[in-house]
């Protein structure tokens, strides 16, 4: 999006011995980047970064993003989402104040606040360890506007997703599994709490708001969200639908997936976003869902004919398995076809 408006656009990166870029790719956006190895938990490579960059805007949408794992290293994720965003700050605070600050808050920081819908002004009441550093993060940002004048704003974003979501997300998990089942590729869809329901969006439009957040006179704070929940029974349900399928047949239920303490039921009220820098989504719930789903069964039939494209499943243990069975069928698939013609 920041591309299509002009933008010179630096990304920073966590260095690792493979380096993952396939959504950059997938996007075809790779080579019109600059890339900075950075480390949240490094003030000096984000200095480093700020300086290299010379930004108008910067826009902090790093986290350790899966909620469950948050229970599991908790420490790590307090430093990382919570922590590193007080060196991001400080880093503009002594580099360059003038820059505009987008920090990615999250519906995560309301929990279980048991209100119908949650708004800027709605109690935070957070239910893991995520939720908690997101709090502390979107804190320290108000805390450096107010008391230096940075223009620093946060975007209390609700759950937007996109074929980009990681596969261990369930909004993917479930569009992955449904689109494997329908091609025969795989006989069932494993989830934890199918009750929890989430106020789901589709996350390009999300990113608009985000950039208008940043062109406002005045920073503030924001909730993006469509005003609509969901359960992820409702998700896997249509899902199931859209190919034909009864999803009872299908979907089975593992604790092993359920969180030590989990959110029940969020649900945004975006009309501040609307009045304010009039924003509201496109995109409703049946046309994320069909959205997400036909992206992964073209991904798979093109797996299926032996097609290389940027993808994660690959990056996936169980996921490459399949992947390599694929590979091995239509090996063999060649190899009798290329005999049989001799």
């Amino acid at each position: 999006m920041l591309l299509s408006k002009g933008y010179k656009v630096y990304g920073t990166f966590r260095r690792t011995s493979t380096p993952n870029f396939w959504r950059l790719m997938a996007l075809d956006i790779y080579s019109k980047l600059h890339l900075i190895p950075a480390d949240l938990l490094d003030m000096g490579s984000l200095i480093e970064a700020i300086k290299i960059s010379d930004p108008h805007e910067v826009y902090n949408l790093a986290a350790a993003s899966f909620v469950s794992t948050a229970f599991e290293q908790p420490v790590g994720n307090a430093e990382i989402t919570g922590i590193a965003v007080t060196k991001l700050l400080e880093s503009i605070r002594f580099l360059n104040p003038k820059i505009k600050f987008y920090q990615a808050s999250s519906s995560e920081m309301f929990g279980n606040v048991n209100t119908k819908f949650q708004n800027e002004n709605t109690h935070f009441s957070p239910a893991s360890p995520y939720g908690v550093s997101k709090l502390y993060a979107q804190w320290i940002t108000k805390v450096y506007r107010d008391a230096y004048g940075i223009f620093a704003t946060n975007g209390l974003l609700f759950n937007h997703e996109s074929p980009l979501r990681g596969i261990e997300f369930v909004s993917r998990k479930i569009t992955n599994g449904v689109a494997k089942i329908s091609l025969g590729l795989e006989k069932n869809l494993v989830l934890g709490n199918i009750n929890a329901k989430r106020d789901w969006g589709f996350a390009p439009e999300y990113m608009e708001a985000v950039h208008l957040m940043l062109q406002q006179e005045k920073p503030g704070d924001f909730v993006i969200s469509t005003g609509e929940s969901h359960s992820v029974k409702d998700f896997a349900k249509l899902a199931f639908e859209i190919v034909g399928l009864d999803w009872r047949k299908f979907v089975k239920i593992d604790k092993r997936f359920f969180r030590p303490m989990d959110v029940d039921h969020l649900r945004g009220d975006y009309s501040k976003a609307k009045r304010k820098i009039g924003w509201q989504p496109k995109t409703n719930f049946e046309g994320l869902v069909k959205i997400m789903l036909n992206e992964d069964i073209k991904r798979w039939k093109m797996s299926l004919d032996g097609k290389f494209f940027p993808w994660d499943a690959p990056l996936y243990p169980n996921e490459s398995k399949v992947i390599t069975r694929l590979s091995k069928e239509n090996i063999r698939s060649s190899t009798k076809y290329n005999n049989n013609r001799n």
